[in-house]
């Protein structure tokens, strides 16, 4: 199912896979963890979240759901969709062929943009070859703080139009940041009731590294327990930057 979001850097989102478990230090108070739990009380049966053996810690089975390749293609309109908000496509348990049938969807549905996030980008420069990248997807990787800029690594080496990252929960400075290969930068605090904090010096750091290289910036959220009551803004500006939207027109 297609599922309009509150995220304010896309529009929809898509799972054609669901579940995961703990990698790093971004996943400890994960959304979708606790959002799964709440799908299964309401009797979704896309979720198993009592535990699975094969997992590394806390988290909740991964699933492919094949059926749900065919949604794009009942959406009308342009979309700014983002996939496996509830997952991770590049997860180890994805089977190659999956993920060629994923991107098979979004090439053949080019009226939408496609946003794919990972944490596993050890797997990206694995495989990137053995994929056909389509112009409408833009392909980012999660760096909550220092020990992670590993994975910007990672993404320079995929051959997507648009390389982007999610700095989100932002948990620490990212002093050795460099972004040559990248498009853009997405900002925020982590939200809810154990709420890691924000600090203000580390988002400018950002924010004026992408400024002096030409990288597009979006501070989507200061965090804490009611991120809504914090806003967005930073030193007066609200930072929206997006790379430019598909828009073809199919018949």
């Amino acid at each position: 199912m297609r599922r309009k979001t509150g995220i304010e850097w896309t529009e929809v989102t898509w799972n054609p896979t669901t579940g995961c478990d703990r990698l790093s230090a971004g996943c400890d108070n994960c959304y979708a963890l606790a959002m799964a739990k709440r799908l299964k009380a309401m009797g979704s049966e896309r979720y198993q979240v009592d535990g699975d053996p094969r997992t590394s810690g806390p988290g909740f089975a991964l699933t492919v759901h094949r059926d749900a390749l065919a949604q794009p293609f009942r959406w009308a309109g342009h979309r700014v969709v983002f996939v496996n908000s509830m997952s991770d496509l590049f997860h180890a348990r994805v089977p190659l062929e999956f993920i060629r049938d994923v991107f098979a969807v979004i090439a053949a549905t080019p009226q939408h943009t496609y946003q794919v996030l990972t944490k596993r980008s050890a797997r990206l420069p694995k495989i990137a070859d053995k994929l056909d990248w389509p112009d409408n997807l833009w392909m980012g990787v999660s760096v909550e703080n220092a020990a992670h800029l590993y994975r910007v690594d990672h993404l320079r080496q995929v051959p997507a139009s648009v390389r982007f990252l999610s700095c989100e929960p932002l948990l620490g400075p990212l002093d050795a940041l460099e972004l040559t290969g990248i498009s853009w930068v997405i900002t925020g605090g982590e939200s809810g009731p154990r709420a890691r904090p924000l600090e203000g010096d580390w988002v400018r750091d950002i924010r004026d590294r992408c400024i002096e290289q030409g990288v597009l910036f979006f501070h989507k959220q200061w965090g804490g327990r009611t991120p809504k009551a914090h806003g967005r803004d930073l030193d007066g500006t609200t930072w929206s930057e997006m790379p430019e939207v598909s828009r073809v027109v199919t018949a």
